[in-house]
């Protein structure tokens, strides 16, 4: 695994392209789907296996791509541009999860599956934004405030949204049980804000060693068991790490942070991305294509749309709103965890079982997809950019300078 990871991210560098794509299709094509049932000469049946490392190291993955989202994004900034974020992710709520819905409604004529497929289509991924924002240099441009500021609203209504679509798929409880987990998942939130907003001297002091071994460890420590425990309650352990590197955002050594864990994310990022490869199947892709196609077809200038009225609503010109429209296609690590709850609920008699494949594949296939199309989007924004601004005009920007990225 490494040793592909290392060969295609060499390849993608030499290219001028987004890594991405390539660990995604390099774990396809090493995976038991592709490479173990074609086997190879002489060895036969040889594949990258999905060993609990690799699942845990995928999992491990989002946590430090979320904690590096979180300390990009303090609990000052957020408060300050609430009202900018909640009308930007008030707009991708609408049109996308909507659009979602109708998509699902239509095809499968009944209201869990809609609900199922509108959480899959609306929902951005977080890891695989973050990720390009850092690789193409936008992460500290203003294109990147109104993203992460989108990301921060899906990631909070998907914390709830999970807790609700879980009860009613594995028919726990019905309503009841569906409103405690929403209770739970509402009221760790609540503490995780609490704790951002109380418990800067405590992180402060936590990492004011020059001890740099000390530093990665106890900031890791932290950062991994607040993101298990979240997970154990039910709730994100992506929600959970982006409030812990909010958490340590507010302290003063973010560089520092930022600079000893940087080789932690892109490994266990890489490891990530492999992993959603590595779990593709493609062959099952075929009963769903038309949906894919459909759901790309509809859901993408949706989020061009939305992306680009959420830059809008930041205050950004025509340029930067259609790289906020460009850089919210990708979908990812949360519309698969929606996918699995189908699963596990037909696993456990409470979710028809062919219809929890369907959607399934559906999920995968449509996150390949989007991961691919949204990173290319992204690394060649510019023809987009220009034919916006010759079809609406430059628009208005208080910050118009170029920046590092641009």
């Amino acid at each position: 695994m490494f040793a592909a990871i290392a060969g295609v991210g060499a390849l993608a560098d030499r290219l001028g392209q987004s890594v991405i794509p390539f660990y995604i299709v390099s774990g396809m094509l090493l995976g038991e789907f592709v490479l173990g049932r074609v086997g190879l000469p002489v060895l036969g049946e040889v594949f990258v296996a999905e060993s609990e490392f690799i699942a845990l190291g995928a999992e491990l993955g989002i946590v430090f791509l979320l904690f590096f989202l979180g300390l990009e994004f303090n609990l000052d900034r957020l408060l300050d541009r609430r009202t900018e974020i909640g009308t930007a992710g008030t707009i991708d709520l609408g049109i996308n999860f909507g659009a979602g819905f109708v998509i699902g409604w239509l095809v499968f004529g009944s209201f869990l599956p809609a609900f199922l497929i509108a959480g899959i289509v609306y929902i951005s991924s977080s890891a695989v934004i973050t990720k390009s924002l850092i690789d193409l240099g936008w992460i500290a441009n203003d294109e990147s405030e109104p993203m992460l500021g989108t990301l921060v609203y899906e990631d909070l209504f998907i914390a709830v949204y999970l807790a609700v679509v879980s009860a009613i798929v594995l028919g726990s409880g019905g309503v009841e049980e569906a409103a405690i987990d929403v209770g739970v998942a509402v009221a760790f939130i609540v503490a995780l804000l609490l704790l951002v907003y109380l418990g800067t001297g405590f992180f402060s002091r936590l990492v004011e060693t020059d001890d740099h071994e000390s530093v990665v460890l106890r900031t890791v420590g932290v950062l991994v068991l607040i993101a298990g425990a979240a997970l154990t309650l039910g709730v994100s352990e992506a929600v959970a790490a982006f409030f812990v590197g909010m958490a340590f955002s507010a302290t003063d050594h973010v560089h520092q942070l930022e600079e000893l864990l940087e080789p932690l994310r892109d490994t266990f990022a890489a490891v990530f991305f492999f992993w959603i490869g590595l779990v593709t199947d493609p062959l099952l892709f075929g009963g769903v294509a038309a949906l894919i196609l459909l759901a790309v077809l509809v859901t993408t200038p949706t989020k061009l749309v939305s992306g680009f009225l959420g830059g809008r609503a930041f205050g950004l010109d025509t340029r930067r709103s259609t790289r906020v429209g460009l850089g919210m296609t990708t979908r990812g690590e949360f519309s698969l965890i929606i996918a699995t709850i189908a699963i596990a609920g037909a696993e456990a008699g409470t979710f028809d079982a062919t219809l929890a494949a369907t959607i399934n594949a559906f999920a995968v296939g449509y996150v390949l997809v989007m991961a691919i199309l949204g990173t290319t989007l992204m690394g060649y924004s510019e023809p987009f950019e220009k034919f916006a601004v010759s079809r609406l005009g430059a628009g208005d920007s208080e910050r118009s300078a170029p920046e590092p990225g641009d």
